[in-house]
């Protein structure tokens, strides 16, 4: 399956998209991959939410597609991005991020989360893969959306917005 930078390649715009998309997936991967570290029965559970409820709205802005910026499009653009959503079946690009949005995520990966969990008790090695399956988890989540955006602004034809923050 390819990435999103090889899904990207031949649009600058939507190639820097991605690896802005991708800096900021990191550094939330990291601290929750942190989180996950702490002994504290879900904690890293409430950190992961935290951290999906800010990251996903993240990426759909580098992509133009938060429900703001699709409203903001004209009507024409505004139906192609809508039939590009049904076709791609994403349930959080272009939509309001709810708490429901979030755990149905977050059951996706559910398995491994339960591993985390009990992974954390086990001294020293048990931290550690614990923390890179949290890392993995938010990087797994990230990327898939990722993907997602990418293939919505191919299939529209969707000009994307400006950075909003150079360097960020």
């Amino acid at each position: 399956m390819p990435t999103a930078l090889q899904m990207a390649r031949g649009d600058p715009a939507l190639e820097d998209a991605v690896r802005r998309s991708r800096r900021l997936l990191t550094r939330r991967a990291l601290v929750a991959g942190a989180a996950s570290v702490v002994p504290v029965p879900g904690l890293d559970w409430a950190v992961d939410a935290a951290m999906l409820s800010r990251l996903v709205p993240a990426i759909n802005a580098e992509f133009g597609l938060t429900p703001e910026q699709i409203e903001a499009l004209p009507p024409r653009k505004r139906e192609q991005v809508q039939k590009a959503l049904a076709l791609v079946g994403s349930v959080v690009v272009g939509k309001l991020v709810t708490r429901d949005l979030i755990l149905r995520m977050a059951t996706a990966l559910g398995k491994r989360l339960t591993v985390q969990q009990v992974a954390k008790y086990v001294p020293l090695a048990g931290q550690a893969v614990s923390a890179l399956m949290g890392y993995t988890a938010l990087r797994y989540l990230g990327e898939e959306q990722i993907k997602d955006c990418v293939r919505v602004a191919r299939q529209a034809h969707l000009k994307l917005p400006a950075p909003s923050r150079p360097g960020r």
